[in-house]
């Protein structure tokens, strides 16, 4: 609201006194600025809480408005602030939802192990809460297995999904000894091998703020939160249950990924019913936002091509 701003001087209040001028001044600007705060207030999409299967207090925000939702899943140890490039451009066409998984952000933290179906339930418990009934789950690194758990659970709402620098192999072949030499050195010291581990994810280029930021951030999680969804995630991979996911889905899959020489789509496609890859040349894991833009058009990109197999 732009307000006009009056010249007030005694001449032009003949009828009255200086001080009565002063607090007619006053009580207009008043009855503006209260005029204007309470639009405000009346407009205000406050954070909500959904209780995930197990008890769990789930914390998501609610933005824009359509037939489709789009809800945002993070990955490990992030939250739903990682999403904040994607919120005001999305919104204008979609109802989007972000999120905390369990242990993360501002959800609760009253769980022993964090596997990926019980994050799977997290989003389940949000997505019921707002009663989507059309929904494409979209999720980062570790939340391309999330979107795949709460899929299962909710195969009459989901049309799709839409993976973020993640689902690169479903069937990558991981050894238990392998794995327990990745996470040596967060075991001995979680916040200094945790930051090793996210600085090999990030490309040189990416901007040195945001560089800082998402180290210091993510290495001050909860190690036994970070620690229990790490081993939890890496199983599937060990066990082969990150391929047998996908058998039971019957929806389609696009990815938005980063370039790697280590990629290899073919096992994706002889497990998920339909699978298609955006490659984004140059980027890292956090694509999302340090190439914001490019990584926009291409979700926005992924999220038609899923909405036009629906058609279909």
């Amino acid at each position: 609201m732009t307000a006009k701003v009056m010249n007030i001087r005694s001449k032009s209040w003949p009828l009255c006194k200086p001080a009565t001028v002063h607090f007619a001044f006053l009580l207009a600007c008043s009855l503006v600025l209260l005029t204007v705060f309470g639009q405000k207030q009346a407009l205000a999409q406050w954070p909500h809480v959904a209780v995930s299967k197990d008890g769990v207090p789930i914390a998501y925000e609610v933005m824009g408005s359509g037939e489709t939702t789009l809800v945002f899943v993070h990955g490990w140890s992030c939250d739903s602030r990682y999403w904040r490039m994607q919120t005001p451009y999305f919104s204008e066409n979609y109802r989007i939802i972000v999120l905390d998984l369990a242990g993360h952000g501002n959800s609760g933290m009253a769980r022993t192990e964090y596997t990926m179906a019980s994050f799977g339930e997290d989003v389940k418990a949000v997505v019921e809460a707002v009663d989507a009934k059309e929904v494409i789950l979209i999720g980062h690194s570790m939340g391309g297995s999330v979107i795949a758990e709460a899929a299962r659970l909710m195969p009459d709402r989901v049309i799709g999904l839409i993976g973020v620098d993640t689902l690169e192999n479903i069937e990558y072949p991981l050894t238990q000894e392998h794995f327990e030499s990745m996470i040596a050195p967060l075991e001995a010291d979680f916040k200094t091998g945790a930051q090793g581990f996210i600085s090999s994810m990030m490309s040189s280029d990416t901007d040195k703020d945001l560089r800082e930021w998402i180290l210091a951030d993510m290495s001050a999680a909860p190690p036994a939160v970070a620690m229990s969804a790490l081993r939890e995630l890496m199983a599937q991979y060990i066990t082969g249950d990150a391929a047998k996911v996908f058998d039971e889905l019957r929806i389609p899959v696009i990815t938005v990924n980063a370039d790697k020489p280590t990629k290899d789509y073919e096992p994706n496609r002889r497990h998920m019913f339909s699978y298609d890859a955006i490659v984004l040349k140059n980027a890292d894991h956090f694509l999302m936002m340090n190439r914001s833009e490019e990584f926009n058009t291409a979700l926005s990109q992924a999220v038609q091509m899923l909405m036009d197999k629906q058609v279909k």
